[in-house]
């Protein structure tokens, strides 16, 4: 009798034992189970952020903020070896009188009214490409540019080159936006405008043929440039440089559209202008704002 419950006890052991490693192995296999799942949603959620920040870094290439502005702004400088075009009626001559156009684009912002100030004091007229910015911020500086005798021109109103260049209706509903806002805020109606990177951009999936004919069909003209001062790179120029950059470059032609910024990081471009401008006038140049007269300037003038 003894026998037979040694046995039956040892049976019981065994099925615990038995039980005991279902158990185990079971809780193993449902634990692995349950990390895999959550490091696959770690991961599925990585790889959707990842997707969003491409989808992001595609639209803006370079990004300048400002505090006070409610755009993201892009900076050209990822386009800034492709702005060298000649023009041979253009070459400048002895005895020309060289026509300088100074233009900024980006604003307006906490350095356009230090920038009007400066050219207030030579009186000089330039022109500014203007970007859409908060009218509660910036409403002042749009009218100022006009009221001071500037030419106002539109630089689009986002700023996005991957919403502006996604297609003719994008561009179309932004230029729209730029153009109202400049025309509601100081009564220009105005029909400059120039291409977020220049309409040699390497950036726009779309032809830029579809841009031109569409600022064509509402009798609009794009300036680009021919002269760079280089403030639009990611290399900081010092204020003297860029007075040499564009110095070196005016005196090939008869006409030069000189590519400058406002944006709020271009401090040096204010620092550079008094020394420009008297760097300009001592070459005899007239400064002037662009206008119906001026002689167009574009990197890409046939449409293809």
């Amino acid at each position: 009798m003894e026998n037979v419950n040694e046995g039956l006890e040892r049976q019981r052991a065994k099925r615990k034992r038995v039980a005991r490693m279902k158990k185990f192995i079971v809780t193993t296999i449902l634990a692995f189970m349950v990390l895999t799942i959550t490091v696959m949603s770690v991961l599925c959620y990585q790889v959707l952020s990842l997707k969003k920040e491409l989808r992001e870094l595609s639209k803006q290439v370079y990004v300048s903020t400002d505090v006070a502005d409610s755009n993201e702004m892009v900076d050209d400088s990822v386009l800034d070896d492709v702005y060298k075009v000649d023009d041979i009626d253009n070459i400048a001559e002895e005895g020309d009188i060289p026509k300088v156009y100074l233009t900024f684009d980006d604003g307006p912002s906490s350095n356009t009214d230090k920038i009007l100030d400066i050219l207030d004091d030579y009186n000089v007229k330039a022109t500014f490409f203007v970007c859409g910015k908060d009218l509660e911020v910036y409403g002042d500086a749009y009218k100022r540019i006009v009221e001071d005798g500037h030419t106002i021109g539109m630089h689009s109103y986002s700023h996005s080159f991957g919403d502006i260049y996604s297609s003719g209706d994008a561009f179309a509903a932004d230029y729209n936006k730029i153009h109202d806002l400049i025309l509601n805020t100081t009564g220009v109606d105005t029909k400059y405008y120039r291409f977020p990177g220049g309409s040699s951009n390497k950036v726009s999936s779309t032809s830029m043929s579809t841009f031109i004919n569409y600022l064509n069909e509402q009798g609009a003209i794009y300036y680009d440039w021919n002269v760079a001062s280089g403030d639009a790179t990611s290399q900081a120029f010092s204020s003297e440089q860029l007075v040499d950059n564009v110095m070196k470059d005016v005196v090939k032609y008869k006409t030069s559209v000189v590519l400058l910024h406002d944006a709020s990081n271009k401090n040096a471009t204010v620092e550079a202008l008094p020394g420009l401008i008297e760097a300009l006038q001592e070459k005899g140049a007239m400064i002037l704002p662009i206008t119906d007269e001026t002689t167009i300037i574009q990197h890409v003038n046939v449409v293809q």
